[in-house]
């Protein structure tokens, strides 16, 4: 018999709740995905103890809740960086986002929860419900799949997978793994299917990655610029000349590097009148190109964009941020929000940045072809398989000052590690604040500058891997195979229903 069975009800939320919390301990910066998987296991005779759906629902709700709220605990800072202006908002930020977040497991619960199934058919309709709602997450409206459970296994050889199935493959894998075993232990009996899942995704594990390619690396040498400049201080105008002269200082120093990257936004200028940054720039690099972050303006729309200066100091790439955040760089509805004091918080007016017109390629001189992302692109693997052809490596610029010291800056660097994976290519990665990094292929960080350190780092480009089998065919395959299993399990469940 369950264990669980007997609880009151609100026992079991409050606990469903908790082990939501340990399980963001897999996330960074603590990696604990032991903590991830044991919270997933025990969920499981939570589940199976809800006496009707509508129960079902609000226990995973409450898992759900307990996990984005830990995970996305980070999510204050940004409202602290201008706190009289945008103080009131953080707690209510951090409740709606995670409580909304939760709602896409709580629809999977719901829709998986049939109290007369069989327990472990229950707990692989739970996998594949709540594997679907994923990948809802990270595509409904703008989408938001930060804290995805694919993440928990970015420094592990798990995290090859990505390589295979892309974060909501593998993100799949892991509930499968558990969710049923979890089940059979609570209930004692009906292991076999289980454990055959449980075996057969470790077994997938070790063997794929002893079979990935090893990283080849070029001889080509790129400096990472980190001024660390803190968010409160960095358009200041006593403090803005003094983070644009150390990135200077960076950039003239010898030896010469073939390529150097500045973060996001590290200009104190438009671009429209920022010719004399830009000369500046120019003579420091020495005839080494440039790739930075500026603001640029078009009539009345505003862009957060990179720019590619050549050997000769001319402009000669561009690129508009597309996937913006919002109530970040935009507020919905911005003019009418602007009436009640609410605006983006990067940004001055109600409609805050524009967005660009979508994923692009950029030309980096003899190092190739680079797919530029700026800050939040990273999230988002559709926008890197959005590419209009393979780049030779990554680019991301961002400015995780935004984040806070804590848990931010870290689960965004894993996820610029996770498209890495995904795509088999490099990554550079110049971060205002940190952590600044050269990531190879799969997804290890061959050379880092720690968060909250000015400097700067030279250091090789890994040559890229040939495309992997996710960046040739995307989430499409694993979001049919998902819904080629939820359909057959669905009807199943109904029948037992009725």
């Amino acid at each position: 018999m369950n264990p669980a069975q007997g609880w009151p009800f609100w026992l079991r939320v409050t606990l469903a709740a908790l082990l939501g919390a340990l399980a963001a301990f897999g996330l960074a910066p603590y990696g604990v995905w032991v903590a991830t998987l044991i919270a997933l296991v025990l969920l499981a005779p939570l589940f199976l103890s809800t006496e009707t759906r509508r129960r079902a629902a609000w226990l995973g709700w409450a898992f759900a809740t307990g996990y984005f709220a830990h995970a996305l605990s980070w999510i204050i800072e940004p409202f602290l960086v201008d706190a009289e202006r945008h103080a009131w908002m953080a707690p209510f930020a951090l409740n709606f986002m995670a409580g909304g977040l939760a709602l896409f497991w709580a629809l999977a619960f719901w829709i998986a929860r049939r109290p007369d199934g069989r327990p472990v058919a229950q707990a692989i309709f739970l996998a594949v419900a709540v594997s679907l709602m994923e990948c809802a997450r990270g595509y409904v409206l703008t989408g938001f799949p930060w804290a995805g459970l694919a993440q928990v296994w970015v420094d592990t050889p798990a995290g090859q997978l990505l390589s295979l199935f892309g974060p909501y493959g593998l993100g799949a894998l892991t509930l499968l793994a558990t969710l049923p075993l979890g089940a059979a232990l609570a209930l004692r009996n009906g292991f076999a299917l289980p454990t055959a899942l449980t075996i057969g995704a470790a077994c997938l594990i070790l063997g794929y990655a002893v079979s990935r390619p090893a990283v080849i690396w070029t001889d080509h040498i790129v400096r990472l610029i980190q001024p660390n400049a803190p968010q409160h201080q960095k358009w200041d105008p006593d403090y803005a000349p003094l983070f644009f002269a150390r990135q200077i200082e960076f950039t003239a120093a010898e030896p010469r590097p073939e390529l150097i990257v500045w973060p996001e936004t590290s200009v104190p200028a438009w671009l429209g009148s920022a010719q004399p940054y830009l000369n500046t720039i120019a003579d420091a690099a020495q005839g080494t190109p440039v790739f930075l972050g500026i603001q640029r303006g078009d009539g009345p729309q505003i862009y957060n964009s990179m720019i590619y200066l050549n050997e000769k100091g001319q402009q000669q790439g561009l690129y508009d941020k597309h996937h913006l955040a919002p109530f970040g760089e935009y507020v919905p509805f911005g003019e009418v929000m602007a009436r009640f004091g609410i605006y983006g918080m990067a940004a001055t007016t109600g409609h805050g940045f524009s967005a660009g017109p979508g994923a692009a390629l950029m030309e980096a001189g003899k190092l190739g072809m680079a797919l530029p992302l700026i800050c939040y692109e990273a999230v988002f693997t559709q926008d890197v398989l959005s590419a209009p052809g393979r780049a030779d490596f990554l680019l991301q610029i961002t400015n995780d000052a935004w984040f806070g010291t804590r848990s931010g800056p870290y689960q965004h660097l894993v996820q610029a590690q996770m498209r890495a994976i995904e795509q088999g290519l490099p990554m550079m990665r110049s971060a205002n604040t940190g952590v600044s990094a050269m990531i190879d292929p799969h997804g290890r960080i061959t050379k880092a500058l720690p968060l909250g350190q000015a400097g700067y780092l030279d250091t090789k480009l890994p040559a890229p891997l040939p495309p992997t089998l996710y960046a040739t065919m995307g989430d499409n395959p694993v979001i049919l195979m998902l819904l080629a299993l939820f359909v057959p399990l669905w009807l199943v469940n109904r029948r037992v229903e009725t």
